[in-house]
């Protein structure tokens, strides 16, 4: 059996804030200085939240566009990676495109969430079954603390056995 089922690493790792953190500081530096937080991670879905400080800032006093991608990023890719760490198969991952719209300015502490993770797992097991690469368009929207939808991101993530 390709797939185990039990709580791995990176799921343990990125509920643990302290553990998080020194992950981000040696692996994703920018992340750690922007303050990104992994709030919420399970199996089909994880929230990152990123708060709105100096260092994040914008001219137009708002949080700079990379730092929202940077934390939308983080809500796929840690669902990959930790869905890539269910099957016993080594797989690459890699972002081979992303879009971003935008809805209103980001001046409040921002949450992103994605839900897709059952669609991640199920390119990673198609990518281990074929033996060749796939893709899984995934989405991650923003949310300020109003509720008010503040970005929207898709992450087209390829897969591939190693």
């Amino acid at each position: 059996m390709l797939y185990m089922q039990k709580e791995n690493r990176i799921r343990k790792l990125a509920k643990s804030n302290f553990h998080m953190k020194l992950f981000m500081l040696k692996n994703l530096p920018m992340a750690f200085l922007a303050g990104l937080q992994v709030t919420e991670i399970d199996y089909t879905q994880a929230s990152v939240s990123v708060p709105y400080k100096c260092l994040n800032k914008n001219p137009f006093r708002s949080i700079y566009f990379a730092v929202l991608s940077m934390a939308a990023e983080l809500t796929t890719g840690i669902l990959a990676m930790a869905a890539i760490k269910d099957f016993s198969v080594p797989v690459s991952m890699l972002v081979f495109e992303m879009k971003a719209s935008f809805q209103k300015k980001a001046r409040t502490k921002i949450t992103f969430k994605c839900n897709e993770g059952e669609k991640i797992m199920a390119a990673i097991t198609r990518s281990i079954e074929t033996g060749e690469g796939q893709t899984a368009e995934v989405t991650s929207t923003g949310y300020d603390t109003e509720g008010d939808v503040v970005a929207e991101f898709k992450f087209t993530w390829t897969f591939k056995p190693k």
